[in-house]
């Protein structure tokens, strides 16, 4: 089952499935940092009131906004020690 990126909580470990609408400017943003579909990502913290969630992948970490989030799809494998 897939839900937006948004939705996921601090310590949780997704899988992204997509990446939102094809040809978009911040889609090949996203892919460029790394952010690919079938990549594992940790949650690593969630800011309160509709804050930015920071990810973990690759080697590094990466900010995202509420609203930019919403447009990533994501399967929920576990949570990260």
């Amino acid at each position: 089952m897939s839900y937006c990126l948004a939705d996921a909580k601090a310590k949780q470990r997704v899988k992204v499935v997509s990446l939102g609408a094809a040809g978009s400017v911040f889609r090949r943003k996203l892919l460029s940092m790394g952010l690919t579909p079938g990549i594992e990502v940790n949650v690593t913290r969630k800011a309160p009131m509709g804050g930015p969630l920071e990810l973990s992948l690759r080697g590094f970490s990466l900010s995202l906004r509420k609203n930019e989030a919403q447009g990533i799809q994501v399967e929920l494998l576990g949570t990260s020690s």
